[in-house]
C-alpha cells in the first residue's frame, strides 16, 4: 500500500523557478545550503558513480568570473548583446552553484546515463531549494559550454562539463505563472 506524502506532491505540482534576474540578497548560509547540496547529491546514480561534483560560488566568485565571460566572449567575435548576456549572471549573481558533469569511465554504465544523473542533481538542488523557501533558478549560458573559459575559470577537468549553474536567493518578486504542457499533447497511454 502506498504511503502518500500529499505535501510533497502539492510542491511538485505548484513548483515555479524564479528568474534569476530577480533573486538577491540574503543568501542561505553555508549551514542552510548544505542540507540542500546534501539533497541534491541523493539523486539517482545507476552504479553509484557520482559521477557530477558541485562548485559554490559566492557573491565575490561570481563577480570574479565577469572580465574572463567578456574576454571570451570578444575572442569569440561574438556581438555586444551576446557578451552582455553571457557575463550577466556572473555580474549580478549572489550565490550560485555549478553542477559539473564528471563522468567516470564504466563498462556497465553508459556515459549518457551520467549525464542524466548529472542534470537530476540540477533538478534536485533546483527544488531543494524552491522547497526551501528560495528563490532558484537553473542557467547555463554560452559561457557554461566555452571550453577555455570553463577549464581555466572554473577549474574543469577536460572531461568534464557544466550540467547547470543554480542561482539561489531571495525573491523580489513572485513571477506570473506560464503555461504548462498539454497533458493530452505530451502522453501516449498504451495498453494491451
Amino acid at each position: 500500500m502506498p504511503h502518500p506524502n500529499p505535501q510533497a506532491l502539492e510542491f511538485l505540482l505548484s513548483r515555479r523557478s524564479r528568474p534569476a534576474k530577480t533573486l538577491t540578497a540574503p543568501v542561505p548560509s553555508r549551514a542552510q545550503l548544505e542540507p540542500l547540496l546534501t539533497a541534491a547529491l541523493r539523486t539517482p546514480d545507476h552504479g553509484k558513480l557520482e559521477p557530477w561534483r558541485l562548485v559554490v560560488l559566492d557573491k565575490a566568485a561570481l563577480n570574479a568570473l565577469g572580465d574572463p565571460v567578456e574576454a571570451r566572449g570578444i575572442a569569440l567575435g561574438l556581438n555586444a548583446e551576446q557578451i552582455a548576456k553571457g557575463r550577466h549572471q556572473f555580474d549580478t549573481g549572489n550565490l550560485a552553484v555549478v553542477v559539473i558533469e564528471a563522468p567516470v569511465i564504466s563498462e556497465k554504465v553508459p556515459e549518457v546515463e551520467q549525464t542524466y544523473s548529472a542534470g537530476a542533481v540540477c533538478l534536485a538542488l533546483l527544488n531543494a531549494a524552491l522547497a526551501s523557501g528560495w528563490g532558484a533558478n537553473w542557467l547555463s549560458g554560452w559561457a557554461s559550454h566555452d571550453r577555455p573559459f570553463v577549464e581555466t575559470s572554473l577549474g574543469l577537468a577536460p572531461h568534464e562539463r557544466v550540467a547547470g549553474i543554480i542561482h539561489i536567493g531571495t525573491e523580489k518578486a513572485t513571477p506570473p505563472e506560464r503555461p504548462r504542457p498539454d497533458l493530452e499533447r505530451k502522453v501516449t497511454w498504451v495498453s494491451n
